[in-house]
This record gives C-alpha cells, structure tokens and sequence, in this order.
C-alpha cells in the first residue's frame, strides 16, 4: 500500500471531547503530490444521551431534523476507524491534532476501537496545517493573503479560505472544508524545500534530532538546557504566535511530554521556591507534534520583539545566577502530575485510567466481530469496570430494539441522570453539559440572534429538540 495523506476535518455538537460527538466527517485521500484518489464522508445520528451546544450549532448549522438521520455513531466509528488505520496513512486537517483527532481519540476509546494506533501503526502518523500556516505565515508571507480583522491576523481556516477564494461550499461543513484545507496544503506545497521541512516536524525521529541540536545555553546539575523558539497557536498573534523557550528534559510520569521553560515572561524571575507553580510556565511537548521547535537562529529570533529578547536574556542570567532555584524549577515541572479526577465518568477515562487489560483489549476485538447476541453475551466477561460500562453504553447508545431488561434498566438509569443534570466530570474536571445549561445558554443567546433571522431559527428549533427530548416528553426508550 503506497502512502498517502487523508485530507478530514469534522463537524461535532460542541467542544467537549469526552461528552459531544461527532455529527459529519469527511475526508480526501490524495498521493504524496496531493492528487485526489478517493473521497469519504459520513453523516452520523445524534446519540440519545448527548445534549447539543447551542453555540456549536449555530456554527455549523446542522438542524435537529438531521439528528436522527445517517449511520450510528458505533458503526461510523468502526469506519472511520479503518480509514485512518490504513497502513501508510498521515492523516492532516487544519487544527486537526488540536481539536479533530483529540475527538476521534474519545470517539475509538467510546467505541472499544484502539484509540491511538492510527498514531503509529502500520507506518501511519498524523500532520496539521495549522501551525504548518503559522511558519508560511511567519517565514513565507509571500506565499498567500492573510486575513486581518479587527488589527490581528486571523489564521482561521474560514478567514483565509474566503480571502484566497479556498471554498467551493460554506464553511463549517465538513467536505467543504476538507476541500479547503486541501487547496491550502496546494498552495503552501509549491515551497517544495520548505513544505519538506515542516512534514518533517511531525515524524518523532526528525523532531527529536533537532531538538538534539539545538544550541545548549545554560547547565545545571542535571546537564545542558538547549534554547529554541516554540512556534504555536496558542501563543497567539500579539505574540507572532512564537515564545523562547530553555528545554528542561521530560516529564517523569508521562516520558513522551518534553518540558520547555518561557524565558519571555517577567514573573519568572519572581520565583521563589514556594511560589513555582504560580510563576513559570512550562509547554509539554511530544516530539512529532506541535508546536513547532525552531532553532535559535537570528533570522527567528528578529520576529520576537525586543523587550521580549531582553526578558529572555535576563531571566536567562538570572536562572544561571540561581541554579539551586533552577533545579528546583526543573524537579518540579518534571515530576508533576494531572490532577486526579475521582468521579470521573467513564466516557472521560482515556487518559486518567490508561489501557484495556490484555484480556480486555482481546473482548473488544471478539465484541466487534460478534451479531448483536454475541456483543451482549460478552458484557459480563471484561475484567476491567471501564470496558464492561463503555460496552454496555455502545449497546444501549446504538441499539434501541432487541436488549435484555437488565440493559434497558441501565439506560433508563443512565439517560434519567443526563435528565436531571447530575453532574458528571470530564478529564479536566469540567461537567457535562446538562439540558438545563442548554436551555440556558439558548436564552442567552436568543437576543443577539435577532427575530426572524437564520440563527434566531436554529436556537428555536434546538430549543424545542431539548425540551422534547429531556424536559417535557422523556423517554428513556426514544432516539
């Protein structure tokens, strides 16, 4: 199978990875040159239990009519599944590790569907274009036009695909902006050197060979600190999206997360051993991610400002002058840990309760190959709490006729707590959104919509979905 890159993007019903759902995916698959070899794309039905956002939907501008149409969510999954896994795959979209593929993660983990082979099996990794625009955008202005609103560079993909004539479609739907991105990565590409440079930013082995040569600027007892600029959204336009940055190793509970210290920020030279937490700030990255590391080369370090160069200098001089401080600054970022979130739901528990046991993981494949009988004999035969709720979901969630009383009670019980806006936590400790907030959020909303116009129409039609669905006519059994 020759490689090939799958163009996707995703239309969801909110932000909440664990909680919302994937509503469309659409994807392109191209060659290395970015030629179009075939197309994929899937609508999926609202799951019974999820309580749209207001403000996702007047986005995207899916109605509740299309709730209750296209595939199940567990069986859209097992395709979408197989088409990120085909060997040789980089999936790519725009924002897509930030956002898309987090969704998919949660969308496997739901599902039982190994939820990070598509990662690194079968020679197969991911891309984003967004902080790939940041460097054209930084480094190769040349190359498109930028939007500008309201005096700062707007990168969303919306704003640059309608200035540089990128969409065929509206955006926020998923195949039109597949469309998009793809007409991006065209155009970015035509810098062959550059473009080959940046792919090389999302494979482990080049990024992390870089990082090795970055110039080391300060020791401590635990050896050399290289410098490098950190090149990502979420440092935002007023600062040319980029921060300088001193390496402090790995993380120690989580080894793939490598540590890298903002030398930009005044309150770094603030810190005092009790106040470590509250005055340095630290990005984790994994190499092959973002963001982007850049060596410490003049031609980079012109786009920092020069307050901020002299900030980076002088906290520079000020860790070297106070290693027993520095080393406590490294101990502590290194060894931290997430907060543990004890009433978690288990549709959260990616990361905070790890893999399947292996007797597990091999009840999940038997779970998927089985007719609907088989997946409900295999429940009482998982190991772990986690997987035997998670199946125990995925039948209830996608399979409304043919379950036994025990499993009709159990999604009675499940469905009647989402109605009463029971809290339940996310990885982050955020809690569900609950129809009540919902319906709150829409009466928020509903004056700046307008009467009689496009928005004010989709808040209403949401609004009586909700009160139907949760409120006024519930029913457990209803999808």
């Amino acid at each position: 199978m020759a490689d090939t890159f799958l163009f996707y993007d995703t239309e969801t019903s909110g932000l909440n990875r664990a909680f919302d759902q994937i509503l469309e995916f659409a994807a392109i698959r191209t060659d290395l040159r970015l030629n179009e070899l075939e197309r994929f794309s899937v609508r999926i039905r609202l799951r019974p239990d999820v309580v749209p956002s207001p403000q996702a939907i007047l986005v995207n501008r899916i109605r509740t009519d299309r709730f209750s149409s296209g595939r199940c969510e567990y069986e859209a999954m097992r395709e979408i599944h197989a088409q990120v896994n085909r060997p040789g795959t980089t999936s790519i979209g725009y924002n897509s590790i930030g956002f898309d593929d987090e969704f998919l993660r949660f969308s496997f983990y739901r599902n039982l569907l190994p939820p990070y082979t598509h990662q690194y099996a079968s020679h197969c990794r991911r891309m984003d274009l967004l902080p790939i625009a940041i460097i054209y955008w930084l480094y190769r202005g040349d190359v498109l036009q930028w939007p500008v609103l309201n005096g700062k560079a707007s990168l969303k993909l919306e704003d640059i695909g309608s200035l540089n004539e990128l969409f065929t479609g509206p955006s926020h739907e998923a195949m039109s902006d597949v469309e998009a991105a793809l007409r991006l990565a065209r155009i970015l590409s035509s810098d062959p050197k550059m473009w080959l440079y940046l792919d090389g930013c999302f494979r482990r082995d080049v990024d992390a060979q870089r990082a090795e040569e970055l110039p080391a600027v300060i020791r401590s007892s635990l050896g050399p600190h290289p410098l490098a600029l950190l090149t990502g959204s979420e440092f935002g336009t007023r600062l040319a999206f980029q921060a300088p940055v001193v390496s402090i190793g790995s993380s120690i509970p989580y080894p793939k997360q490598t540590l890298w210290l903002r030398l930009d920020l005044p309150d770094l030279r603030e810190t005092r051993l009790e106040s470590i937490a509250d005055t340095t700030w630290v990005a984790r990255k994994r190499f092959g991610e973002p963001a982007i590391l850049l060596p410490p080369h003049e031609r980079y370090l012109e786009r920092i400002d020069p307050d901020r160069r002299q900030c980076m200098q002088t906290n520079l001089e000020w860790l070297e002058s106070r290693p027993h401080v520095f080393e406590r600054i490294i101990r502590h970022h290194r060894h931290y840990r997430y907060p543990f979130i004890p009433d978690l739901d288990v549709d959260a528990g990616l990361y905070q309760n790890g893999f399947f046991a292996k007797s597990d993981e091999a009840l999940c494949r038997e779970f998927h190959a089985g007719a609907l009988p088989a997946k409900i004999a295999t429940l009482n035969r998982f190991a772990g709490r986690e997987a035997r709720s998670l199946a125990a979901r995925v039948l209830f969630r996608n399979h409304t006729a043919d379950l036994p009383d025990p499993l009709r009670a159990e999604s009675t019980a499940f469905l009647e707590r989402i109605r009463r806006g029971e809290p339940m936590l996310d990885f982050t400790g955020s809690p569900r959104r609950s129809p009540q907030s919902a319906l709150s959020e829409i009466n928020q909303l509903q004056p700046s919509a307008g009467p009689g116009t496009e928005p004010a129409d989709i808040l209403a039609d949401l609004e009586h979905y909700i009160k139907n669905r949760f409120v006024n006519g519930f029913d457990a059994g209803k999808t």
